[in-house]
């Protein structure tokens, strides 16, 4: 067998991201998990995943929208490098095989893209990137491409709802409006004239889909609106004074 460079380069690439990624995604689910086994009075574990959990496949149906019966491909990740999408999936993975043996209720949140006024003093990625999309910074929010986005008021109320409702099972998509990037801008550019946002972004050529929200819906959820959770965000980047009207590209 012979063992050429980019083959070595590719293993090392691996080992690393199995380190820095997705070992610490499990074996963080599973110390938080073993903490709550623990707990004798605990009624029911609701765990935080994502709904890159899903959406990551190799073929889609446009006459169906992705619920939660979907799984992303462990190998499609792989293939493309999508570290954080593959920790997401082995994660709840993880969590769904402990919970099982250990007789633990769990329910699963998967969120999309999420959006919102921002607490922490140092925005998160997804905070950095609407922050460059305000400004004509777009070189990371293109990449977005079609995505779902949800109110970060909309994921918390989910995760209470979920738990408090006894009838609650299995995994919950938490999102509410899917768009395409070109649909995002018209809406910002339209209801935010006076920032720098793109007319136009690159296609990408990624797949359309849906993601179908009836299963908590059918609890009597409600989500807000694009406009009203990018209203949210706006005004909080203005009050930290990330972002003003006078903002240049």
């Amino acid at each position: 067998m012979i063992i050429t460079i980019p083959f070595i380069l590719q293993l090392l690439v691996r080992l690393c991201v199995q380190v820095e990624i997705l070992e610490p995604a499990i074996k963080g689910t599973l110390n938080v998990l073993h903490s709550c086994k623990k707990n004798p009075l605990m009624r029911r574990v609701v765990l935080t995943s994502s709904s890159s959990t899903v959406r990551v496949r190799e073929h889609f149906n446009p006459n169906h929208s992705i619920d939660e019966s979907y799984w992303s491909s462990e190998e499609l990740c792989e293939r493309l490098q999508l570290w954080y999408c593959l920790s997401k999936v082995l994660a709840e993975k993880t969590a769904w095989k402990f919970c099982k043996e250990n007789g633990i209720d769990l329910v699963t949140v998967l969120p999309s893209f999420v959006i919102g006024p921002s607490l922490p003093p140092d925005l998160c990625s997804t905070a950095s990137d609407v922050l460059g999309l305000f400004k004509g910074q777009v070189d990371k929010f293109q990449w977005h491409g079609r995505m779902g986005y949800v109110h970060i008021d909309d994921v918390a109320l989910c995760h209470i709802l979920v738990f408090e409702t006894k009838a609650a099972t299995g995994r919950y998509l938490c999102s509410s409006s899917v768009v395409d990037n070109n649909e995002l801008a018209s809406i910002l550019s339209a209801r935010y004239p006076s920032f720098h946002i793109p007319n136009r972004f690159v296609e990408l050529g990624r797949p359309y889909y849906e993601l179908d929200t009836s299963k908590v819906r059918g609890l009597g959820f409600n989500f807000k609106t694009i406009e009203e959770m990018f209203d949210d965000c706006v005004a909080s980047l203005l009050e930290q004074g990330r972002l003003s009207t006078n903002t240049t590209a």
